[in-house]
């Protein structure tokens, strides 16, 4: 057997190894009751970041870093998901798994595009080479290539991208690429860190031909406080102006904001291909400020619209459901729109073909604390316009049980003008609260909430801020509470029962 047929085979192998080892338990994990619904989770077994989010021969593809052998980080994968809807998502089989010498230690994170009819992946490989694993590593880019979007190999060529030129980079930290193309060329955005891990940035390579590619330059680096390594880099244009996304490491906290583990945020400025350059760029901005948001991906999508899906998890973070054979899973899938020069996050409009068993109430006051009937619930979502003039605190309680103490809280103090997600009674998990600084409209808010059954995802007004968190309540835990402080009036209130 000749040695290319020989990686082929072991790849496969790899491959089949891993996706028996989460066939063997799946099944029960998809019955515990804090296994999610209707968003992408792992079929057991460990999951992190979004990777290859793409539309290909008709369909959107998913792909996500997977451990397949254990509810822990471990020897990174891909493993891999379809929908032709974004809402019915279908499992497949793994895609790919670390078989060659470059990536021997993990394929990590990175992006895919259609090619001539082929579905092309494009990750990192990752080789740790001695004890220190933050600094004795090495990260090279390739490439592997499927004709029905199933099935990968990894191409002869590989590594395609073998390093970073001299200059103030660390050679080892090096990951995460977002590739595309622009008129005849493509382009590929980098994860990147300065030589004394000190500043975060990315870096940009483009290539004619996809096996042999040149480094551009440094398309932007951190200022202050923005991070000391920058992960998943995401560079696409919308209305005119330049997005890009990155999850930075190291943010020291500051005042409310930065107090997870890692960030995920963005840039708004304008890309020069000659330069290979973000000018203009504004403040770095937060994608989410609730607890559990990290290294989100986009993909054009045959609308036109640019969607976003993120890991909602966080690094360092106990997980409750690693007892139960799994750990991790993705947000909803959001839209994202640039209006005015600032950057709005919704839930995209597809999810309503979930929706049963309406409730609607108008012009309901509140004073003090209110349950309203049939507005409960693990799995559903609640649509709330406010009137806040008379009012200096609404709140709404979620997942509530008093009996166990149980509740998840979103409030807003109106003299603050700052909306807050406290899970600190929210059942098993880590505890904390997170904080933003929100405006309101003419005295009015307005609510979008999608709750799972160990998630909630919260869009704030016109999609000016969201907040996710993971919660693991007792499975009773159910009830719905609203609290005012002075009197607030819920103009309507629009909840259903979501169901796959």
């Amino acid at each position: 057997m000749n040695t290319k047929k020989f990686a082929r085979m072991r790849h496969i192998n790899d491959i089949h190894n891993g996706q028996k080892s989460v066939d063997k338990i799946k099944d029960q994990v998809k019955q515990h009751p804090w296994y999610l619904r209707y968003h992408v989770s792992p079929p057991a077994n460990w999951m992190n970041d979004p990777t290859g989010f793409s539309y290909f021969n008709d369909e959107y593809h998913l792909f996500y870093q997977h451990y397949p052998y254990d509810h822990i980080w471990g020897l990174m994968h891909w493993a891999h998901v379809k929908s032709k809807d974004l809402v019915h998502w279908e499992h497949m089989p793994i895609a790919l798994a670390p078989s060659e010498s470059y990536d021997a230690d993990g394929c990590f994170s990175g992006s895919a595009i259609e090619i001539d009819k082929k579905l092309l992946l494009m990750y990192t490989g990752h080789v740790i080479t001695g004890p220190n694993s933050d600094e004795d590593l090495i990260e090279t880019q390739a490439i592997a290539i499927s004709n029905d979007g199933v099935v990968f190999e990894k191409i002869d060529e590989n590594p395609v991208i073998k390093g970073l030129p001299e200059g103030d980079f660390h050679q080892g930290h090096f990951r995460d690429p977002k590739i595309w193309k622009y008129e005849n060329t493509y382009y590929a955005i980098i994860g990147s860190t300065t030589k004394d891990q000190t500043k975060g940035q990315a870096v940009l390579f483009k290539s004619n031909n996809l096996t042999e590619w040149v480094f551009v330059t440094t398309v932007a680096k951190a200022g202050n406080n923005q991070g000391t390594m920058w992960e998943c880099p995401d560079l696409f244009e919308l209305n005119g102006k330049h997005i890009l996304i990155v999850s930075p490491q190291g943010i020291s906290p500051e005042d409310v904001y930065y107090h997870n583990h890692h960030q995920s945020g963005f840039f708004i400025g304008d890309f020069d291909y000659d330069e290979g350059r973000l000018k203009n760029y504004n403040a770095f901005n937060l994608l989410d400020y609730g607890f559990d948001f990290y290294a989100p991906q986009t993909v054009y999508d045959k609308y036109g619209r640019r969607i976003l899906i993120g890991w909602m998890n966080m690094w360092e973070s106990e997980m409750p459901t690693k007892k139960f054979g799994w750990a991790g899973a993705m947000t909803i899938p959001r839209l994202l729109e640039l209006k005015d020069g600032r950057l709005k996050i919704l839930p995209i409009p597809e999810l309503g073909i979930l929706r049963k068993n309406e409730v609607i109430y108008k012009d309901i006051i509140i004073k003090g604390e209110l349950s309203l009937p049939k507005v409960d619930g693990d799995c559903i979502e609640l649509e709330l316009e406010l009137d806040l003039k008379d009012a200096s605190l609404f709140a709404i309680k979620m997942r509530v049980n008093e009996v166990e103490n149980e509740e998840t809280v979103l409030s807003y103090d109106i003299t603050k003008g700052l909306i807050s997600l406290d899970r600190n009674r929210s059942g098993e998990g880590v505890k904390g609260i997170r904080s933003a600084e929100y405006e309101l409209n003419d005295n009015k808010m307005k609510l979008h909430i999608f709750i799972d059954k160990s998630s909630i995802e919260i869009f704030i007004g016109e999609g000016e801020k969201v907040m996710t968190t993971r919660i693991f309540p007792k499975e009773t835990s159910k009830s719905i509470l609203f609290l005012a402080k002075g009197k607030a009036k819920m103009l309507s209130i629009s909840k259903w029962d979501l169901s796959i």
